[in-house]
């Protein structure tokens, strides 16, 4: 059996807590790649709504086997809440942890939390979880703290310790006002339930290969937040891109067989950064509010705008996605008019059809869009009895894109989904 891959190619929220969950049926592995608790998947079973940040959103089925991948970085607090979750659940679905992931630590949110706060005008708009700065010190190395370092209360003594010995001149600077000692005590219930999970996640993966066991491994984030692909330096500081999927699991590219991409029937961003379809009139509005358009993880109003092609199209050839997703179709019902954008209009007045790499120009163009008169019908899960209007924006996306639309989601439960 393949490996399937699942990744965003908006600016994350796309809906993929419900594509996982949907072709996590099958699976028997699911593998979260990159990304912290920065990120956020709803699921929507029988009614009831389930937001997690870290545990893979496919292990709802029974007895499925999850594992965070070497590519994730960890509050351990966040972790253990939703591992307690699960087991409620009762489901016989497991969650192991790669050795080589690394640790949030408290001094990682209070530098993300400083740092922004002296930003001015010039904040990212992180979501203060601390994860840039457990990348920045995965970079670093020498003030990096793995889950390996958590197998023993005498190991990771020792990495602590060292660690903010190193850190000591920064941490005073900033008002850090937690001693070493207050914070092993705090983490060592946390660590407690964690080394136990502890996995060589590559080694683990193997046997599953080996024996055509189908594999999930599951996005964070989106393409256009990639800290190398997106709209830098308005993005994540990870790779939620295909590229981030190997190197954050271990997993070779040549047992992939699809790469399913998921985006929104509009967009929709949260933070800073450019965002050439944005609407801020009562399309957008509407967008929002039928969306219900409020970030899983910060609870932040998503700013709204029509699908953007180029983007969309840039995103898909970036991933090699083989196919497409497309997520709340339904939140296009009752418009009049729905727009895409097509193309866009340079400063220097030429048009373009390629999304540029260099994010003062993106914040510069214009789109140009192609309008399609809108639908009130109610959306139906089954193909043929969508409105023409609606079949005529999807196969417009699909030839846009040179990808196929093989699943639509018309609302949030199961049950409202198209399959082709």
């Amino acid at each position: 059996m393949p490996v399937n891959v699942i990744l965003g190619l908006q600016w994350g929220d796309e809906g993929k807590g419900k594509i996982v969950d949907y072709y996590s049926r099958d699976a028997e592995l699911i593998l979260r790649a990159t990304g912290g608790n920065n990120a956020g998947h709803t699921v929507v079973i029988d009614k009831t709504t389930y937001k997690l940040h870290l545990v893979p959103s496919g292990l709802f089925e029974n007895n499925k086997v999850g594992i965070l991948g070497n590519g994730t970085v960890l509050d351990l607090a966040v972790l253990c809440k939703e591992l307690n979750d699960l087991k409620q659940r009762n489901n016989g679905s497991v969650v192991f942890v790669s050795g080589k992931a690394h640790v949030i630590m408290p001094w990682h949110k209070h530098f993300d939390v400083s740092t922004e706060t002296k930003s001015g005008d010039k904040k990212i708009g992180t979501t203060g979880r601390g994860i840039g700065p457990a990348y920045e010190s995965k970079a670093n190395r020498s003030t990096a703290i793995r889950i390996y370092d958590l197998t023993t209360k005498e190991r990771f003594a020792k990495r602590v310790t060292e660690v903010f010995q190193l850190l000591k001149p920064r941490l005073q600077e900033t008002a850090f006002d937690k001693s070493v000692e207050s914070i092993l005590s705090e983490m060592e219930p946390l660590r407690l339930q964690i080394a136990p999970l502890v996995i060589d996640s590559v080694a683990f993966v193997q046997p599953f290969i080996e024996q055509n066991k189908l594999i999930l491994v599951e996005g964070a984030q989106g393409a256009l937040l990639d800290f190398d692909h997106g709209t830098f330096p308005f993005v994540t500081s990870s790779n939620p891109t295909i590229g981030g999927i190997f190197t954050g699991t271990g997993v070779s590219h040549k047992h992939v067989k699809q790469v399913i991409g998921v985006t929104k029937a509009y967009c929709t961003r949260v933070g800073a950064g450019p965002f050439p379809t944005k609407l801020v009139d009562a399309d957008g509005e509407y967008l929002q509010v039928n969306g219900n358009e409020f970030g899983t993880t910060t609870g932040r109003k998503r700013d709204c705008g029509w699908i953007d092609l180029v983007a969309l199209r840039y995103a898909c050839q970036l991933n090699g996605v083989t196919e497409i997703a497309l997520t709340k179709l339904d939140v296009l019902s009752g418009l009049k008019t729905i727009k895409a954008a097509v193309a866009y209009k340079l400063p220097n007045g030429e048009t373009t059809s390629v999304f540029p790499e260099d994010t003062t120009v993106l914040s510069s163009v214009e789109p140009i869009y192609r309008d399609f008169p809108g639908w009130s019908e109610k959306l139906e899960p089954n193909f043929e009895m969508l409105p023409n209007n609606a079949k005529e924006f999807i196969r417009t996306i699909e030839k846009y894109t040179s990808t196929p639309i093989t699943l639509i989601s018309t609302g949030p439960e199961r049950k409202q989904t198209i399959t082709r």
